[in-house]
């Protein structure tokens, strides 16, 4: 046996006797946030020394022919370095971990815990347009799985972990505490009770200690508050929180749009290619697309915003004010299909960071209007603003972007500004796209977790698990004497009717056929295929839970038949999902 198996079952034989699950829950929870600040500082770091190592002679007012390639070199290396070496999918971070839960019993695969540290630094250290918070929260909530399966704890408590593992990731990279806590319940979708929050808490406290320990205490952005919230301006806040709203609805299909383009393209060194190089061009004319943009966001945030066009083509213009308002527009176009063409390309990396250059845009460019002829709002203020709404609706996590855009610049003077901003924006892309980027995919699948407990502990229960297959089946050209034979043998008085192929063509109930069962004259008259009837629903095999309750309420049966391209798979009753139901929901509920 291996020294760290050891080690890990004394551990475990240590917690069977000495503490409670609920006690093991709280002491990994301060682990999980340790390590997963860790992997969010090292990560954080990487990018910006790789960033700077291959950026440092550009100047700002001239051309650096190097954006046309760096990109694309970044994400072929990191294809290269998926196939070869991590040989899976570790695309689309937070979506992965949103699966795990849903899907897999919470199981991540140990890779998880240092690839996609590996493979963001490559492709955003080399300019790709994306951000390093879904990479890291999928290595904290990997660090979080695993960490629980080594301790062989139950599947509430894994999904808890993995929940501080992605509170502990964006507490490191961000120093946000608050926000990492609130993106484990809004995102994640993780239970509200104290037997969550507290262990998110002290994960969450602990990554956020250990990045000031180690990085200082200078907020993520440099802000300073120098014009106080006026409520004059609140009509203008709420037009920049629907502009962020309707936004982010256009960022949302956009991205969708670009990256099934690129997944039409079979050959990944093609993808490669073709990304690589609009990126490439991309980066070339708006150098400001180059990375997470975070460089970006202080330029606009210290009134330096017209500096956006530095090191391009473009650099002459900066002073002229309706061109500059064009250009600000025009990148934020531009920069939706920058972050697809990344990701689609085979690049590592998610959609919080572009939100945030979104937003502090979408505040600029928006101030900036009103500002044409005076100086009627604060530009800084309405670019914190929009940072918030724009996260808000694209994340649909308004109030992680409140409080994370608070705690990121030390701008808690402007909560009510940032409330209004988000509010709007959220109100705004909901009717129009009800699931956010990280959750579409499942939720089109039927296998998002949500707050909403019914519906979470259904979507927990799979149709496979609670089939019953002990039912005796009939063919369809039998006779009544072989029906009454077959019956003889059941202790069911439900009896499924299949032709010579299996499938499915109608069931008999005992009940229907027990007054002429004993009479033998009817025997070898009267066949299957005359007393069989068709059940008001047919069940997929393949069907959600969901969508399987639903069948029962409107057919108004208790039992229905289960197939597969026609063929019978077995029954289903309301009785077995109801029995199953109350036992997933004691589990997902315990404390």
């Amino acid at each position: 046996m291996k020294k760290t198996d050891l080690i890990s079952s004394y551990i475990t034989t240590l917690r069977l006797k000495h503490l409670t699950e609920r006690e093991m829950l709280l002491i990994l929870s301060f682990a999980v946030g340790l390590f997963s600040g860790f992997a969010a500082i090292i990560l954080k770091n990487l990018i910006h020394l790789l960033g700077n190592f291959l950026t440092q002679n550009f100047t700002s007012y001239s051309e650096s022919y190097q954006y046309l390639a760096y990109p694309g070199i970044g994400i072929l290396i990191t294809v290269l370095f998926v196939r070869w070496f991590v040989k899976d999918d570790i695309g689309h971070g937070v979506t992965k971990v949103l699966d795990s839960i849903a899907n897999k019993k919470g199981v991540m695969r140990a890779h998880n815990m240092f690839t996609s540290i590996i493979s963001s630094t490559i492709t955003i250290g080399f300019g790709g347009s994306v951000g390093a918070e879904a990479p890291v929260v999928l290595t904290g909530s990997a660090i979080g799985s695993n960490i629980a399966r080594k301790f062989n704890l139950g599947y509430h408590t894994m999904t808890v972990l993995i929940g501080c593992g992605a509170a502990g990731a964006i507490a490191g990279i961000f120093k946000a505490p608050l926000a990492g806590m609130l993106f484990a319940i809004e995102v994640l979708m993780l239970d509200m009770s104290m037997a969550s929050l507290l262990p998110l808490l002290i994960s969450a406290s602990t990554a956020a200690s250990l990045a000031y320990f180690l990085m200082g205490s200078a907020h993520h952005f440099e802000f300073q508050i120098d014009k106080a919230f006026n409520v004059n301006n609140i009509p203008w806040y709420i037009v920049l929180g629907i502009f962020c709203g309707l936004f982010s609805f256009l960022f949302t299909k956009g991205n969708l749009f670009v990256e099934g383009r690129f997944r039409k393209i079979g050959n990944p060194y093609l993808k490669v290619v073709v990304g690589g190089m609009m990126l490439g061009i991309f980066i070339f004319l708006f150098p400001s697309l180059w990375g997470e943009g975070y460089f970006t966001i202080d330029q606009i945030l210290t009134d330096a915003g017209s500096n956006i066009l530095n090191n391009s083509l473009f650099v002459g213009f900066k002073d002229d004010k309706f061109i500059l308002i064009g250009m600000i527009f025009l990148i934020m176009l531009v920069k939706i299909v920058a972050t697809a063409a990344t990701t689609g390309a085979g690049g590592s990396g998610g959609i919080f960071a572009p939100s945030l250059f979104l937003g502090g845009m979408a505040g600029f460019f928006v101030s900036s209007i009103l500002n044409i002829d005076g100086n009627l709002v604060p530009s800084r203020n309405f670019a914190l603003a929009g940072m918030a709404g724009m996260m808000a609706g694209v994340m649909h996590s308004p109030m992680t972007a409140i409080f994370l855009i608070a705690e990121i610049t030390g701008g808690f003077g402007l909560l009510i500004p940032l409330m209004i901003t988000s509010a709007a924006a959220y109100l705004t892309i909901k009717p129009l796209q009800p699931h956010s980027l990280y959750h579409l995919r499942l939720a089109q699948r039927g296998e998002l977790i949500t707050h909403n407990k019914d519906k979470a502990v259904l979507t927990l229960l799979k149709l496979k698990n609670v089939i019953e297959t002990d039912l005796l089946t009939v063919a369809v050209d039998s006779t009544l004497g072989e029906l009454v034979r077959i019956i003889s043998k059941s202790k069911r008085n439900i009896f499924p009717v299949i032709d010579h192929e299996k499938n499915f063509c109608g069931v008999v109930f005992l009940d229907d056929i027990r007054e002429i069962m004993f009479d033998k004259e009817l025997y070898s008259n009267l066949l299957v295929k005359d007393l069989m009837v068709m059940p008001p629903a047919v069940i997929a095999s393949d069907e959600k839970m969901e969508n399987v309750m639903k069948l029962f309420n409107e057919s108004g049966a208790w039992n229905l038949p289960v197939v597969s391209n026609r063929k019978y798979v077995g029954f289903i009753s309301k009785s077995t999902i109801f029995n199953a139901y109350r036992a997933e929901l004691v589990h997902f509920s315990e404390e």
